[in-house]
């Protein structure tokens, strides 16, 4: 039996390569003039989705947008990225609650912070860009002073993504890494299926498949703000992660190896708002930590209760669930209040929050950390949910209650 699962999952792994060298071959087709390309793909919707510019390789990229109810997603197939969720407030008026732009050049230019895209081959960092693996030393592209960060200097983030198949309610994306890309050993195929099951659900599903061992560790980056999509601070919200531990880092903000029990303004496990925390986490600059899920994985789903995030002027919340280890939770500390951003907002700092669900930063160099490696014939997978809802009081009981 188990050779016949190492079959099915090579054939498999072998059509998807196919499927994938098909696409990217009708893509590399449609390289033509942009008065030629205004035309959408053959999985779009043409009544809601459009393209909204050119590519480096001159391909199109098409804005797609994925509806359930009065949710609304909007995705790019340039990085995979979420540029705008929507949901209503307490009082039923559906508004703005992520960060992003409505133009695509801050995405392509690198003037975007990652916003809502799919970061890897590996999210968050690496100690100086480099790690062995079954004895052999690889040197990657270091893009965060001496370490590696999200992938390297272009990342997944910076790809076009090929669209694979789309619905009024999901949409799934897929990306080649050939080998050596940013240093990293073996050929990544990868794909992410964003869905809105029910009409407060946004589900993330990724996979990926190589050819040799390699690390993979693969989140989405999208910066929330429940109460207006950036325009003001995030300090009101109330947080709480069902984290009892995390990994301290260095001054280079990777981890020290320690896994810590939390406290002070790095204990999250009862609702606090973001604000009263921001000066003791990290010598006053805020969140920027790889936190521990403590909470068991629910025996249905397999997924972890990991934030439960309340705004009291919307009366907005958010639940994350996932199967990850490990959530960044990041506070917008390097914004600058030099970005436009729609409807006239600056994004200052801490104008948004992330919560990247993933494996812990520098886990190939650190072999007590859950292990990022991924071999030929292996299947990486990764579930993440988020669930949105509004209330005029704090919500309570469980963070996320499975389904």
């Amino acid at each position: 039996s188990m050779l016949l699962r190492r079959a099915s999952v090579a054939v498999g792994a072998s059509a998807l390569l196919v499927r994938y060298q098909q696409q990217q071959s009708q893509c590399r087709q449609d390289r033509r003039p942009l008065s030629l390309l205004s035309q959408l793909d053959a999985n779009s919707h043409p009544d809601r989705d459009k393209v909204l510019g050119m590519d480096p390789d001159g391909r199109s990229v098409v804005l797609r947008t994925l509806r359930n109810g009065p949710l609304r997603v909007r995705v790019l197939d340039w990085g995979a990225t979420i540029i705008s969720v929507q949901v209503p407030d307490k009082d039923g008026e559906v508004g703005e609650v992520a960060l992003g732009f409505d133009e695509l050049t801050p995405y392509l230019d690198g003037t975007s912070p990652y916003f809502g895209c799919v970061a890897g081959r590996y999210a968050n960092r690496i100690a100086r860009g480099q790690f062995a693996l079954d004895g052999k030393s690889y040197t990657l592209a270091a893009n965060d002073g001496l370490n590696h960060l999200h992938g390297g200097e272009r990342g997944l983030d910076k790809r076009h993504w090929i669209c694979q198949a789309q619905t009024d309610t999901s949409v799934t994306l897929a990306v080649r890494s050939d080998d050596g890309d940013q240093g990293y050993p073996g050929m990544l195929l990868a794909k992410v299926t964003y869905s809105l099951p029910t009409p407060t659900t946004l589900k993330i599903e990724y996979e990926a498949l190589c050819d040799a061992p390699t690390h993979v560790n693969l989140t989405n980056h999208t910066y929330w703000n429940l109460r207006d999509g950036g325009l003001r601070s995030i300090a009101d919200h109330r947080i709480q992660l069902a984290a009892a531990l995390y990994t301290p880092v260095d001054a280079s903000s990777i981890p020290t190896g320690e896994i810590k029990t939390v406290s002070g303004a790095m204990d999250l496990t009862k609702p606090v708002p973001i604000g009263a925390g921001l000066k003791g986490a990290d010598n006053g600059r805020g969140y920027d930590h790889n936190y521990v899920l403590t909470s068991p994985a629910h025996p249905t789903d397999g997924l972890r209760p990991c934030a439960r995030v309340w705004e009291p002027h919307s009366g907005r919340w958010m639940t994350v669930r996932t199967d990850q280890p490990g959530v960044q939770f990041y506070t917008g500390n390097f914004l600058t209040g030099q970005l436009p951003g729609r409807d006239g907002a600056k994004y200052h700092r801490h104008t948004g929050f992330c919560l990247e669900t993933q494996h812990f930063p520098d886990s190939p160099n650190q072999p007590h950390f859950p292990s990022t490696v991924l071999r030929r014939g292996q299947v990486y997978k990764h579930v993440t949910v988020h669930e949105f809802g509004a209330s005029a009081v704090p919500p309570t009981g469980p963070i996320a209650p499975s389904a």
